[in-house]
Formats: structure tokens, C-alpha cells, sequence
């Protein structure tokens, strides 16, 4: 027995008698450490044939599965891991859906069946929604492991009863069974397993070693029978997998503790620490290098008081899987994971550069086109947030960074929603407002679940200080916790005469920052456009009031209006 889990797969998959191939499948073998910490996965999805994008659900499904359960943290279990991921997908599929034209059809959307297995150590972690299968043949015992999510009204009637994307909250089946030497696990689609039997396949995979050719066997059997539908199917070997002791290794990192603080030049897991960044309540982070590649990275860690607190140290690792699942330029990147923790810590590049709130102390008044820029950019990365279904929630200059090259990144991901992660059986509390009130959107200080709009919001704040160095509502904000108060905040006009700005600009401005979130901009790219171009929506409306556009201008009509009526009273009481 070796000490790495060592596989033979074989996969096949073809559109059949349909015009078009909805299935979609996959395996990933990473290398090592992940192969010991994460395992292999395989990944199988259908797409429901009534449905004309159900082929990019269970595409969208089997990659996200396959990349995105390995940006999982370490410190999580396999199920943790697997749930996460799978929840996270089914709110991305079914907004998808909702935001096309089959919002009110459960059947036309993008939905799939998802079958899906990881084996690390010597157990296989299955993961179920739909009904295609998952099987073990071990000796002459072909054994179903999974239960088909279908609903039978009569004998050649039934419907699909559960599958990713069909609604909101997905329930996935979750099986724990131990695999050994020679196991052979066989995931397939119902286009194969209805045309099919165990002697067939026995007989496939005995008649030589390649894997791939006996997949097909099946597949082209289940086509002969008169299968009509597409066919897929999957075949896993186990040839090898760790020995017992060698389990111990690799134990879950939830049971590693918390480092202790460190100081410059300790050296801590291969990293020499250069200083310390900040300390706080929740992280300590630091600059270090990393011995090996000489590259300079910040190490970030859990305070030591988190080590009781559970659902902060959840929070803590939640940050690390957030960051590997989005790839963008403008968000902090984290660092490939390539020895062994002993304690728990996230690594991720170092910027060398500013956060946004001291840059503006160094620029107190740039000019629009640099804050168009800046605010393009953070767009870009607030929309990598968006497209994952997740809100960011902490928008604020601090939380921005600026290198040399111009280059806008936002960082630090602890308030970040993540949409289906309340229907986990986890400690993790889905912070609601975290972080600087005076950017934070009206809603949250109603109690109200945060949205795209409200980081549109902060957005919309940030572009407002930037051109004007204060807030649109002053402070009256966060003092403003009912929606009778809320209506009563008055909007300040960026616009006054030191600065040249286009009045469009600050009515783009002031849709961002409506307190009432269905007032706002719907997309973040129709505020960038509006910010950058005349919206004739503003331009074709009634001017507001002088006293809003111009208030300096205003009272000193005003006060010269007055004074001329003082003069002429005192003229016409000397006559």
C-alpha cells in the first residue's frame, strides 16, 4: 500500500440519439499537498432536456464543483467543503434563471442534476441532487450508493423532484462510505443506467485494463438497447490509498490551533516574518518571505482569543475560500498552499502601495478623471464579488489598496455575504454590517439583508468624498433607523464653485446613494457609465431647486436681495 491515494479513471460521454449533449462531467487530480488534504473529485451533472440552457447549468455545475471545492479551506471537512460549494452554485444557477426569461418555469431554467463524489484517505464523500447514480462494485456486489430524486405519478410518468437551480434552497444528499483496494465506484446518467445491468458492466471493465475503452463499451451497450437519451459515465479504480497511520498526517486543521502572535524575524512555517502590518481583536497580519521562493507575501492569522470562539474562527476561514474563488486584478489574491499547516493561517500576495483613505489624506482633491479611474476599478473587483452571488458589505477607502503601477484592489473579505451559505449546518453567522458606518447602506441599520445595490451605495459614498471630501448625508446615516427617517435624509449636491463638475456627475451620484435601495442603480456598470457619460434621464428632468444645486449661491441672492430692499425702504423714507 502506498501512502498517496493512487486512481484509474476512465470516462465517456456522447450526445446519444438528441441533437445536442446536455450532460457534462469531470475529475481533478491534484498534486500533492492538496491530493492528501482535499482528495480526488469527480463530478457528473445532467441537464434536464426540457430546458435550451440546461447543458450550461450542468456545465456551470461540474466546474464549479471541480475549482471551487478546492479553493475551500483546509481547516474544513470534506462535507463542510462539498455542502459550501454546492450551496453556493445552486443560488448562482437559479438567479441565472430568475433573471431570464423562464423565471416562472422550474423546468426551463438553468437546472441540472448534479452527482458528485471526493475520496480522500480511504472514504468517499458523495454528493447527490437529481437522479443519475453513483454505484460500487466491489468483488461481484454492485451496490447503488445514492436515491433517485424523482416522483413517479404513475408507471411511465414521473418527474424530476429535486435538482440544482430548480429553487432557491437545494437540499443535497450526503453519503460517507469507505472504500478499499480494487473498489471500483461507477457514476452514470439515467441514459445509461435504464439501458444497462451489473453483468454488462462487470464484463466491460474485465475484458482488459483501459478504463476509457470500457466506458465507452457501456455507453455504446446502453445505445444499442435503445437508449434515447444522452449518455455518460464514469468509472474510478481505487489502485492504492494511504496507509492507516499515514491518516494522522494530514488531520483537519480545524484541530490545529490558532499561531501565537509573532513578531519580525521569527520565523513561522517556512516564512520569515519582515514586520508586523496590524494587529486586531479579530487578525494579526504581517509582511514575511517565503524562504523557498524568496517572494515577499502577507501571512494573515486568527487571533489568538478566536481559538474559543468558533463561529469567528468559521468566519476566519470562510475569508481564504471567498479569496481563491475570485480570479480579478482588481481583488487581493491569495497564495498557493504548498507545504503542510501546522497552525491556522492565510497567506496572500503583498501590495506594495496605499489604501484608498490614505491616498486621498496625500490627494485631498483630485481631479474626475483620476476618481473616474479609481472608481472603475473597484467596480471591476466589486463585480467578481457580484457575479459569485456574493455582496462584499465592507466597502470603504480602507479596505482599497493602490500599488505603484495605479493598480485598484480591494481587500480584506470578512464581511462578505455569500448567497445559500444560511441553509449550511454551520456556525458561521452571515454578518449583516461590519465595518465603517458611514459607508454602509441605509438598509442595514433597518435590520435588512444586504444586496448588490448596497454596495453600489458605498460606491457611490467613495465617489462622493472623493470629489467633495465629505458624505452626502453627513452623519445622519447611521442615526437613521426607521424608514420614516430615512425618507427624511437630504441629499448634499457634490457641486460648489472650487470644482469643475458636470451636474450629470452629481446626479449620478445621487441615484448611487438613494436611501431607498429600489432607487438606486440595478448594476454596478450603469453607475461607471453614467459617471463617465450625460444620462438624458438627468438631462431632460426639471432642474432641482437653486438652494440644492447651489446653496452658496442661493443665500447670497438672498442676502443681496435683502440688502437692495433695505436701500430702497431707506430711499423712499427720505422722500
Amino acid at each position: 500500500m502506498g501512502r498517496h491515494i493512487k486512481v484509474a479513471i476512465g470516462q465517456y460521454s456522447d450526445k446519444g440519439r438528441k441533437e445536442l449533449n446536455q450532460d457534462f462531467h469531470g475529475v481533478c487530480l491534484p498534486r500533492e499537498p492538496q491530493l492528501s488534504t482535499k482528495g480526488v473529485a469527480v463530478a457528473l451533472a445532467d441537464g434536464i432536456s426540457s430546458s435550451q440552457v440546461s447543458q450550461e447549468a450542468a456545465q456551470s455545475a461540474v466546474t464549479g464543483f471541480l475549482e471551487d471545492y478546492y479553493c475551500t479551506s483546509d481547516a474544513w471537512s470534506v462535507r463542510k467543503s462539498g455542502e459550501h460549494v454546492l450551496t453556493a452554485t445552486n443560488s448562482w444557477l437559479h438567479s441565472q434563471t430568475h433573471q431570464s426569461q423562464h423565471r416562472y418555469d422550474r423546468e426551463r431554467g438553468f437546472v441540472c442534476t448534479f452527482s458528485g463524489l471526493v475520496i480522500k484517505s480511504t472514504t468517499a464523500h458523495l454528493f447527490h441532487v437529481g437522479d443519475a447514480r453513483i454505484y460500487r462494485l466491489r468483488g461481484n456486489a454492485f451496490t447503488q450508493l445514492t436515491e433517485d430524486h424523482r416522483v413517479w405519478v404513475s408507471s411511465q410518468q414521473s418527474y424530476l423532484a429535486r435538482a440544482l437551480g430548480m429553487d432557491r434552497k437545494v437540499e443535497i444528499d450526503y453519503v460517507q462510505v469507505q472504500v478499499a483496494v480494487g473498489d471500483l465506484l461507477v457514476l452514470a446518467t439515467d441514459g445509461v443506467y435504464e439501458y444497462t445491468d451489473a453483468d454488462f458492466i462487470q464484463a466491460a471493465i474485465a475484458a482488459g485494463p483501459d478504463l476509457d475503452v470500457a466506458a465507452r463499451a457501456i455507453a455504446d451497450e446502453a445505445l444499442r438497447r435503445g437508449s434515447g437519451d444522452n449518455l455518460t459515465i464514469q468509472l474510478i479504480r481505487i489502485d492504492e490509498l494511504p496507509d492507516p497511520e499515514a491518516n494522522e498526517v494530514f488531520r483537519q486543521i480545524s484541530d490545529l490551533p490558532c499561531p501565537p502572535e509573532l513578531e519580525a524575524r521569527d520565523e513561522f512555517e517556512g516564512y520569515q516574518i519582515v514586520r508586523v502590518i496590524k494587529r486586531s481583536a479579530r487578525s494579526h497580519i504581517y509582511l514575511a518571505v517565503d524562504k523557498a521562493s524568496g517572494e515577499r507575501v502577507v501571512i494573515k492569522t486568527p487571533s489568538v482569543d478566536m481559538q474559543a470562539n468558533p463561529a469567528a474562527l468559521e468566519r476566519f476561514l470562510l475569508e481564504e475560500w471567498i479569496a481563491r474563488r475570485i480570479n480579478s486584478a482588481h481583488v487581493l489574491k491569495p497564495c498557493a498552499q504548498m507545504r503542510q499547516r501546522q497552525s491556522i493561517y492565510v497567506v496572500t500576495e503583498y501590495i506594495e502601495g496605499q489604501t484608498l483613505g490614505q491616498w486621498l489624506i496625500d490627494n485631498p482633491k483630485p481631479d474626475l478623471p483620476t476618481v473616474r479611474g479609481i472608481l472603475d476599478q473597484v467596480a471591476k473587483g466589486l463585480q467578481a464579488f457580484h457575479r459569485l452571488e456574493m455582496v462584499y458589505q465592507d466597502l470603504k477607502p480602507d479596505n482599497i489598496m493602490i500599488d505603484g503601477t495605479g493598480t485598484v484592489k480591494i481587500i480584506d473579505f470578512g464581511a462578505t455575504r455569500v448567497a445559500g451559505l444560511e441553509e449550511v449546518d454551520t456556525p458561521i453567522e452571515q454578518i449583516n454590517l461590519l465595518g465603517a458606518a458611514l459607508y454602509a447602506a441605509p438598509e442595514y441599520f433597518l435590520g435588512e439583508q444586504g444586496s448588490r445595490r448596497s454596495d453600489i451605495y458605498s460606491l457611490g459614498v467613495i465617489a462622493y468624498q472623493m470629489l467633495s471630501g465629505g458624505f452626502p448625508y453627513g452623519t445622519q446615516v447611521p442615526k437613521s433607523r426607521t424608514k420614516a427617517a430615512q425618507k427624511k435624509l437630504a441629499y448634499k449636491t457634490v457641486l460648489n464653485e472650487e470644482r469643475e463638475i458636470p451636474a450629470w456627475v452629481d446626479d449620478a451620484i445621487r441615484k448611487a446613494v438613494q436611501p431607498d435601495p429600489l432607487a438606486r442603480y440595478e448594476e454596478l456598470s450603469e453607475f461607471i457609465y453614467d459617471l463617465h457619460h450625460p444620462n438624458k434621464e438627468f438631462l431632460n428632468k426639471t432642474k432641482p431647486p437653486l438652494i440644492e444645486r447651489n446653496p452658496v449661491i442661493f443665500w447670497k441672492s438672498v442676502s443681496f436681495l435683502l440688502m437692495l430692499a433695505v436701500i430702497v425702504l431707506g430711499v423712499a423714507r427720505f422722500h
